[in-house]
């Protein structure tokens, strides 16, 4: 009888864990439609306001269990010069992994490349939900990427302290 209930419970634990890793890894995820012209958009220089940008191949996914699930791939022929002659740059970006089966998506590789130069980071949309911004990280070689990551207004107000200055209002619930 004791074998048993330990091979229930041995089972059971493996059944659990396989379905867990089911749902963080695949399941909540869902690819994202391009919308033509709105897909990739960066923040201007000039204006502050979002704008289109040129991409081709763009494939995206994102989930409804946590703002900062958004992961994109995409290529522009934009160079270098003209991205930071014409959008915001973006300071501390930080790529967040993907899942395994999202292979367009090397966070390490992409964060290499931040730090060594060969990508740029670029402001996409600040608050694109509260809190969190969209970031756009661009190759030399035209290779784009994309992903939310939380923002100094975020970092504290989700710790449960009061907005700090020069932070929107958090909305009801914050």
């Amino acid at each position: 009888m004791g074998k048993f209930l330990a091979l229930l419970i041995l089972a059971s634990a493996l059944i659990a864990g396989g379905g867990m890793y089911y749902l963080q890894v695949h399941h909540f995820y869902e690819e994202v439609e391009p919308e033509p012209g709105r897909a990739v958009e960066m923040t201007s220089l000039v204006t502050g306001e979002v704008e289109p940008v040129l991409y081709d191949d763009f494939r995206a996914i994102d989930a409804d269990s946590s703002p900062i699930r958004y992961r994109a791939c995409f290529t522009t022929t934009m160079s270098h010069a003209m991205l930071t002659e014409t959008y915001e740059p973006y300071d501390g970006a930080v790529p967040l992994t993907a899942p395994a089966w999202f292979d367009c998506f090397d966070a390490e590789a992409l964060g290499a490349a931040l730090e060594s130069g060969e990508a740029l980071a670029f402001l996409g949309e600040r608050d694109v939900l509260y809190g969190i911004d969209r970031v756009v990280a661009i190759h030399e070689d035209g290779r784009g990427f994309a992903w939310h990551q939380i923002n100094r207004c975020g970092e504290v107000v989700f710790d449960g302290q009061p907005a700090p200055e020069g932070c929107p209002e958090p909305p009801g619930g914050y």
